[in-house]
Formats: structure tokens, C-alpha cells, sequence
């Protein structure tokens, strides 16, 4: 972070840093964030400071040990993987319809994949609930 200060009528930049978020050790692309995974840099430049803000995120990128983490690195963990075997649900006012699937994408929770039914080989698609179903909703 750049700030501005007024001396004797001269703009002078001066530097201002905080304590900034670092990897502990070189991360892989693909984790989970756990507190052995970060430390805190005082001397680091970097937007995130609090550690149980990304503990439990997932990493889009590698980074470096020593590298600061930036909140462009991070995802919400994938809680469904490519041709991972799903419940597919189907729901409209009180009545719930479940059959079993193959999902054709990876996701997130609140994310909308595509996933197969299993029985039919039917192609839907339906948005992940917190519990790994994915619902498909009436058109």
C-alpha cells in the first residue's frame, strides 16, 4: 500500500505495510488451507491478514513458501469431483425424487454442474447442495 503525505509543499510516497498472509511451506494448486499452511509476514505485501478467513479455502495456484496469499488464489473447496457418483435429486413442492448419477463436471457448493443420470444416461443439470446432492429443478 502506497500513501501520500504532504511535506513542505512535496508529494513524497511512502511505503505502509501490515501484516500479510504467507505460505509456510510451497503449496500445490488444489488444497485445502490448513493453519499449518500459512503464517503471518509483518514484513510481506499482501491484502489478507486474518488466518481463519481462508482457513478452508482451496488454492487455485501455487505458491511459493514465503510468497504472500492473495484473495484471487482462492476458491471454495470442491466438495464434487469429475465422474464422482452423486445423488441426483429432483424437487418440487413437497415431493423429492432421488436417483443415483455420474457428475461431468467438478463443483462448489451453490455451483450449477452437469451430471448423468444413471439409469436413463440423461444429461442434467442441477446446482450442488450442501449435503453433495445436486438438485435439478422443473423447467
Amino acid at each position: 500500500m502506497i500513501r501520500f503525505f504532504l511535506a513542505a509543499s512535496l508529494l513524497c510516497p511512502i511505503s505502509v505495510q501490515a501484516d500479510a498472509l504467507v505460505a509456510a511451506r510451497t503449496l500445490r494448486s488444489g488444497i485445502v488451507l490448513s493453519p499449518e499452511d500459512i503464517r503471518i509476514d509483518p514484513l510481506a505485501n499482501g491484502n489478507l491478514s486474518d488466518p481463519e478467513s481462508i482457513v478452508g479455502m482451496e488454492l487455485r495456484v501455487m505458491i511459493s513458501a514465503g510468497r504472500p496469499i492473495e484473495r484471487s488464489y482462492l476458491a471454495a473447496p470442491r466438495i464434487i469431483v469429475r465422474n464422482q457418483t452423486v445423488t441426483i435429486a429432483f424437487e418440487r413442492d413437497a415431493l423429492r425424487i432421488e436417483t443415483e448419477g455420474r457428475a461431468l463436471s467438478a463443483g462448489s457448493v451453490g455451483e450449477v454442474i452437469r451430471v448423468m443420470n444413471n439409469a436413463s444416461r440423461t444429461t442434467l443439470s442441477g446446482h450442488i447442495a450442501a449435503d453433495g446432492t445436486v438438485v435439478v429443478s422443473p423447467n
